[in-house]
């Protein structure tokens, strides 16, 4: 089961930074097993959100065709618990992009108040990498389909300013599919 910790993206733009918004509700399963008595979001799970905006963002300078995974957390602090009913806002911003990878500054709030910020490095794998283990960990009709769930293409922009199109991006499903 794969687990995604974004609602929604607000702001994309291409390249440079991102906002994204996950709504925290006492239904969740992790609410009730992280502190007994005092449902809170654990900052793993907090951190997981900010690595997956981070993640998307950088994904899209490989044109969404590349695998990118959290490679190493530099830094991170927290300074609040966040609660059943809060609302986090992670907003990221690239640092730099490479060739084998990417840095991100990422913060989350909840309302005006800072919840938490990281340093976020992120390793690009390339086709062979993707299936050393037998199995396919990219599949691009998964990732197309989240980034739709999530709003990508509907508050995304390009460089240049005009709006992300779907179509900019084909994902083309690989003929072996596990």
């Amino acid at each position: 089961m794969r687990w995604f910790w974004i609602d929604r993206f607000t702001e994309f733009a291409c390249g440079s930074h991102a906002v994204a918004v996950k709504g925290v509700s006492l239904s969740e399963d992790h609410m009730h097993d992280h502190m007994l008595g005092y449902p809170i979001m654990p900052n793993s799970l907090v951190t997981e959100g900010m690595a997956q905006a981070g993640g998307l963002l950088v994904s899209e300078t490989y044109s969404f065709s590349e695998l990118v995974v959290l490679g190493k957390i530099a830094k991170a602090e927290f300074f609040t618990c966040v609660r059943n009913g809060d609302q986090l806002t992670y907003r990221v911003k690239i640092e730099w992009v490479r060739g084998d990878g990417a840095a991100v500054k990422a913060t989350a709030h909840v309302g005006d108040k800072l919840h938490a910020e990281a340093l976020l490095f992120y390793a690009r794998l390339d086709e062979e990498t993707d299936g050393l283990f037998g199995t396919r960990l990219f599949r691009p009709r998964d990732l197309r389909h989240w980034l739709s769930l999530v709003g990508v293409f509907e508050v995304g922009l390009k460089a240049d300013g005009t709006p992300m199109q779907e179509s900019d991006y084909p994902l083309e499903e690989c003929a072996a599919e596990v």
